[in-house]
């Protein structure tokens, strides 16, 4: 396994030192390989479709206009 250094903001460090019991590492590694895990999806999805880009912006914008009514409603 190879290293990986990364910054966070002190005031996050802080708030991550009150759970010193917490593999902090391990959840690092399991969010990275999720998020990979995700954008390899998303890069398959993209090489299969026919979707415009100008489709893809049309569908999202309606995708996040009935997501807010659905949470405003509830």
């Amino acid at each position: 396994m190879t290293t990986m250094t990364l910054a966070v903001p002190v005031e996050l460090k802080r708030k991550l030192d009150d759970f010193p019991e917490i593999n902090w590492s391990a959840v690092a590694r399991q969010a990275f390989i999720q998020k990979v895990r995700d954008l390899e999806f998303l890069k398959q999805f993209k090489a299969e479709s026919e979707m415009t880009e100008k489709e893809a912006l049309k569908l999202g914008k309606e995708v996040r206009k009935n997501l807010a009514r659905k949470f405003r409603e509830s």
